[in-house]
């Protein structure tokens, strides 16, 4: 596809930014590893349900070390309510140990260290640099994302590791921090899958989908 118009991706960032003025992380959390923790549990399933989950879980397991060392059984049923919570149980448990092993208990603050954790791919590393360490090294692009995104033209990729690419390639580096905060708010309050509220939507005039309708949901 043609690469975005940088004038109408310079709007689209201005109507978003104006609408959306509080950038913050969407999971609660007070340290590196606490928030590692909860985008790992926030896989296929709501924010929502991980922060009812993680006050009890984090006063339970306070750092590193309690997640390495803890019982595989007991914390399987500390997150079950989480989904996937044997997957989710292992790669937490996982990425603990390798913390400890060779991090020295540190959770890691670069793309390139979190990557090595067992569980975390782009979109966990970029939320955790960025929530965690003020860092914007890409854009997480998780579904909200890599919906608007799409719907706005922005990427026309098959899958979130391509979009990501387009979206480093058209969005100025000084707004890859908040652009996810931005984009899912919206995806969240008015471009939702099934029902997206196009007429009342900002975007509106910048946006090809209400003309369209043919992009994926």
């Amino acid at each position: 596809m043609p690469a975005p118009d940088k004038d109408r991706v310079l709007e689209i960032i201005r109507v978003l930014k104006k609408t959306y003025p509080d950038p913050k992380p969407f999971l609660h959390f007070r340290t590196p590893m606490e928030i590692l923790a909860a985008t790992i549990l926030s896989a296929q399933c709501t924010d929502k349900q991980v922060n009812l989950v993680t006050p009890a879980l984090f006063r339970k397991y306070p750092d590193v070390r309690s997640y390495a060392e803890s019982d595989p059984a007991e914390f399987e049923n500390d997150i079950r309510s989480t989904g996937f919570f044997r997957n989710k149980a292992r790669s937490i448990r996982s990425a603990a140990r390798k913390i400890l092993d060779d991090f020295g208990g540190d959770v890691p603050s670069t793309m390139d260290g979190l990557l090595t954790l067992p569980g975390v791919a782009r979109k966990t590393a970029n939320i955790v640099l960025q929530a965690a360490f003020h860092k914007a090294e890409g854009i997480a692009v998780d579904v909200h994302v890599f919906r608007v995104s799409r719907r706005l033209d922005l990427s026309a990729a098959p899958n979130p590791e391509k979009a990501e690419r387009d979206l480093l390639a058209v969005v100025p580096r000084a707004h890859w921090g908040n652009f996810n905060f931005w984009v899912v708010s919206h995806g969240r309050a008015v471009c939702q899958a099934r029902k997206p509220g196009c007429l009342s939507c900002p975007l509106r005039a910048l946006c090809p989908f209400p003309v369209s309708n043919t992009m994926p949901l």
